[in-house]
């Protein structure tokens, strides 16, 4: 277990919420700030003993580290070198970890910012949802210095599995693109999978617990495709922020020159899925799409 510190936490969503609260755990000081206040409030109500601030720059007068997870790239600006931003407070030598997924280029951006403050930073994405952080069983890809990674590790380690440095500023936003792009393609497969078996007459339940155990099985495949079949869509990671990403990954490519001709497909049907309301809905409501579109014919 790492020495007790002062932690700073801003964004109190279904994730940052109980990453803060394994910070807790693991016997840390936490000062937590949430835009909507009441969420603030809501979660110093389970944690007695901890405090939330009116601002990330009151939050993070007091911290040796500060953790970030917000929405979007504007998010991350607003509470990082807004008129109350953590950077207005925050003394040297501290160090801020973005966990939330956004561009390379503002995670260099952002870590400009604090150089100039002396301040390391580090960009650190997560992947595992809802779920994940709350088992505290995230894996975290991150970019940055290796001193400043190595100093955080164990804080991180307090809500991942699994905690990769992959490399400079902006490594860490690299790969979770990868890992977006990657999970487009499968959630697509599985929905056409599921749509086709039931088209077919076939046991969807029962064609799962054959090909799960081939090569067709995958993390989507044995944790989503239940929910799938029962028309639930409440379980996992939403269509809005998702289209967020895929935004990301497609900039990004367009950038490299690189090719994402599945992920732009996906992306659009990602779409239609809020066309159908379903903005909040989770990825795998991508059959949810298949299944409008067999029912039109």
């Amino acid at each position: 277990m790492t020495a007790n510190k002062n932690l700073a936490f801003i964004g109190l969503g279904v994730m940052g919420a109980p990453m803060a609260s394994h910070m807790v755990k693991g016997g840390h000081q936490v000062c937590v700030y949430n835009r909507t206040s009441s969420k603030a409030q809501d979660w110093l109500d389970q944690h007695p003993g901890q405090s939330f601030a009116v601002s990330p720059a009151k939050a993070a007068a007091e911290a040796d580290l500060v953790f970030l997870c917000v929405g979007n790239d504007e998010d991350v600006r607003e509470v990082m070198t807004g008129e109350e931003g953590i950077l207005k407070t925050l003394k040297p030598g501290s160090l801020v970890i973005d966990h939330t997924t956004a561009s390379a280029t503002l995670a260099e951006e952002m870590a400009d910012a604090c150089n100039q403050k002396q301040i390391d930073f580090l960009d650190a994405p997560v992947s595992g949802g809802q779920q994940g952080a709350e088992k505290g069983q995230l894996t975290i890809m991150v970019g940055g210095e290796t001193a400043a990674f190595e100093r955080g590790l164990p804080l991180m380690n307090l809500f991942a599995k699994a905690v990769t440095h992959m490399g400079p500023t902006g490594s860490g936003q690299m790969t979770k693109m990868v890992n977006q792009i990657c999970i487009a393609g499968l959630v697509q497969a599985l929905s056409e999978g599921l749509n086709f078996a039931d088209r077919a007459g076939l046991d969807q339940q029962k064609v799962i617990d054959v090909i799960s155990q081939g090569a067709a099985g995958s993390w989507q495949m044995s944790n989503r495709h239940q929910t799938m079949i029962a028309n639930q869509y409440e379980h996992g990671f939403a269509v809005d922020w998702m289209r967020k990403d895929l935004a990301i990954c497609l900039h990004q490519a367009r950038e490299f020159g690189a090719q994402l001709p599945i992920t732009a497909l996906v992306d659009q049907f990602y779409a239609e899925v809020q066309n159908l309301g379903g903005g909040r809905w989770d990825t795998s409501s991508l059959l949810k799409r298949l299944q409008a579109l067999s029912s039109d014919k």
